[in-house]
């Protein structure tokens, strides 16, 4: 298994990023709240988790081994595959997904594209006590302004790695985050960078 990659970055890609080890350019996909922290041109140290098929080898990378866990040991549940995993801590940070299935939050669950209510249901059967509890304080509670500025600046950096002008970027994160946009203005940087695009996508 390859357990963890480190090298230059060669491209940062919507859904996966390249990393040169070795003068070989590994493809290695990630949740955007990953990407969001990598820079095209400067060293970045991945866990990754190998996935081996019959016909393919895919490599899938994390921001640290807590979120490579996760993405492991939700897969143990019958009909989650790597993909659905990855799409799990996409919408949700590791200790997010702790909380929601503790709590048996199904509505927080089925936000997971690819998650129905009874899949939901499944997970929290299946998955029981194994992710063990939340490490740190929940998404929602408030920010500091320190901590609300390095989170929009995150973000903005994001857009700016993936090929987007910083003014257009900066715009972006404003409009998707002013009072009456889908995101609120509280450090989500995944889902803050997936409504930007999707607002960049529309201008």
């Amino acid at each position: 298994m390859i357990a963890s990659v480190r090298g230059r970055v060669l491209a940062v890609r919507l859904d996966s990023a390249v990393v040169e080890v070795g003068g070989v350019g590994m493809l290695v996909h990630a949740a955007p709240g990953t990407l969001a922290g990598l820079r095209t041109g400067q060293e970045a140290m991945l866990a990754t988790s190998l996935v081996v098929r019959e016909d393919s080898l895919t490599l899938y990378g994390f921001a640290d081994a807590d979120e490579r866990e996760v993405f492991e040991t939700v897969q143990t549940v019958s009909g989650v595959g790597p993909r659905l995993a990855l799409a799990m801590l996409a919408v949700h940070s590791p200790d997010g997904l702790r909380a929601a299935v503790a709590a048996e939050d199904l509505t927080a669950l089925v936000r997971v594209p690819g998650i129905g209510r009874k899949g939901a249901q499944r997970i929290v059967l299946e998955l029981g006590d194994r992710l063990g509890p939340p490490s740190s304080p929940l998404p929602g509670s408030a920010p500091t302004a320190a901590d609300a500025g390095t989170w929009r600046s995150d973000v903005v950096d994001a857009l700016v790695g993936l090929g987007w002008a910083a003014r257009q970027a900066g715009d972006a994160v404003d409009a998707v985050t002013a009072p009456d946009g889908p995101v609120p203005g509280g450090g989500d940087v995944a889902a803050a960078l997936r409504a930007a695009l999707r607002h960049l996508s529309r201008t």
